[in-house]
């Protein structure tokens, strides 16, 4: 999709492809439920598994040989489709359902290979931007040396840092003469995943920038500050050259010490494992990415959760990782709550410590000064990409001396 275009057929292979995928993900569920309901009750002193097991069995491997036919058969008629079906350059309705497809299911999506799993592309005004000098140049004809990279969250995409006629790069561009280049990514990948490939992109846009480069700035959205975090570890550890120019980070409503709602799918899995009548729906919570996983606690190191069943109910297993050295970093947090008091609402996702980076476990505190941090009132969480005092923080921050 270099030149911001997208094939029909694509699209139509990826949802038909998880479509058939997902019917024979159901089909295994009812089964185990069968199984495992026939294995309760007993006649004449037998369980009824074994009798049940040997009808239900068959009648199962039937269905499911039936919908793999069928998404053979929809796979080559959609490939002739193919030349008739064309292309355009997707809008923004499209790009928020991938995205958000991506955020709860893109580590399937990418093993299983499905067209709708996003690659990481760098973006300048909406469109894909090529990592080749001439086509650099042809598309930032007036690129400054302070370059902007934006770090969108989970489930989102470059085109939604423009919200309610407002886009944080645009103002930046326009206010501080920055040159904003948007990130989009399979948010459903490991953190750490996404970092060390956002890592090597902005090495690339570096070794091609038409200027000079004076500062690089990150601004970065929920999920977004982590993947930020990981790429500035990953390009410490291999010597890369971008990580030299960068002054400064902001963070907005990053869970730097996990989000709630992750740990409250998790618990979910627990609960329903409890009895073996309902273990089979338990299957349903391992629906969710390694990336919403992630989240629980706020990994972004592969140490933080490789050899561990993501599912399991388990302790925090971080290790500090501090913030880039030599760089200003600040946070933002949001609550709706309207003002201060003694106990501050989150901001519907992320709790106000864990955006602020204040963690309880000794060595994972991200120790921001005061002054570089700042709690907004009456926020939401997406209300951090338009609020006018929201932009404000920003502004002043990104302006000021290093």
């Amino acid at each position: 999709m270099a030149n911001g275009t997208r094939k029909h057929v694509d699209d139509l292979r990826g949802a038909t492809r998880l479509a058939i995928e997902a019917a024979t993900g159901v089909t295994d569920l009812v089964e185990a439920m069968h199984r495992t309901i026939a294995g309760g009750p007993r006649v004449l002193g037998r369980p009824l598994e074994g009798p049940v097991g040997h009808i239900v069995g068959p009648v199962y491997g039937r269905i499911r040989a039936a919908t793999e036919r069928v998404g053979a058969a929809l796979d080559v008629a959609l490939a002739r489709l193919r030349p008739l079906l064309g292309e355009s350059v997707p809008g923004p309705e499209r790009e928020a359902v991938l995205a958000a497809l991506n955020g709860v299911l893109g580590d399937y999506l990418g093993e299983t290979h499905n067209p709708l799993a996003i690659e990481m592309v760098l973006y300048h005004e909406g469109r894909p931007l090529s990592l080749e000098a001439a086509a650099v140049r042809a598309a930032l004809p007036g690129a400054t040396g302070k370059v902007l990279v934006l770090v969108h969250g989970s489930c989102m995409s470059p085109l939604q840092w423009a919200r309610r006629g407002h886009d944080h790069g645009a103002a930046l561009a326009r206010d501080l003469g920055y040159t904003p280049v948007a990130v989009g990514y399979n948010s459903g990948l490991h953190v750490s995943t996404n970092g060390r490939t956002l890592a090597g992109l902005l090495e690339g846009l570096v070794a091609v920038w038409p200027v000079p480069i004076d500062e690089i700035a990150i601004l970065a959205h929920s999920m977004g500050g982590l993947v930020a975090r990981s790429a500035c570890h990953a390009a410490e550890v291999a010597g890369l050259a971008w990580r030299a120019k960068l002054r400064r980070v902001v963070f907005l409503g990053t869970p730097h010490h996990g989000a709630p709602l992750e740990r409250g799918g998790n618990w979910f899995e627990v609960v329903l494992g409890l009895s073996r009548y309902s273990a089979p729906l338990a299957r349903l919570g391992r629906i969710r990415s390694a990336g919403v996983t992630d989240m629980r606690f706020g990994n972004v190191l592969d140490e933080h959760w490789a050899g561990a069943d993501r599912f399991a109910r388990g302790a925090d297993r971080r290790t500090a990782l501090p913030l880039p050295v030599g760089v200003d970093c600040y946070a933002i947090a949001a609550t709706t709550s309207p003002g201060p008091g003694r106990r501050l609402a989150g901001d519907g996702l992320v709790p106000v410590a864990s955006a602020l980076g204040r963690c309880a476990r000794p060595g994972l505190s991200l120790e921001l000064p005061e002054s570089h941090h700042w709690i907004a009132f009456g926020a939401g969480h997406l209300d951090l990409l338009d609020r006018p005092e929201v932009y404000e923080r920003i502004r002043s921050w990104l302006s000021s001396s290093a």
